[in-house]
């Protein structure tokens, strides 16, 4: 019984350990943008119940609010997630 509780203790401390530096890039990319500026959607429909529908939805970042520059919480969050450097280039499109 104890055995099984160091496992599943030593399986959940892995699993916070750091990810691959491709998998940090795609996850630290999409943080970067969102550092550039609010990021949102708008949609609009019609529905045989209700008619004319909508909806807004607005996104802002402690980074874009703190002001931080986009390449800088790229590679600070690539560190952090990976234990390494970026592999890649932020592409800010």
């Amino acid at each position: 019984m104890r055995s099984a509780a160091l496992l599943s203790g030593f399986l959940a401390l892995a699993s916070c350990g750091p990810i691959s530096p491709e998998r940090a890039a795609d996850i630290c990319e999409d943080r970067a943008r969102a550092a550039t500026g609010p990021t949102g959607e708008a949609s609009i429909g019609i529905n045989s119940e209700r008619g004319i529908v909508g909806g807004i939805e607005v996104a802002i970042t402690s980074d874009f609010i703190q002001g931080r520059d986009p390449y800088l919480v790229y590679e600070n969050c690539v560190r952090q997630k990976s234990g390494q450097g970026p592999i890649r280039p932020l592409v800010l499109e």
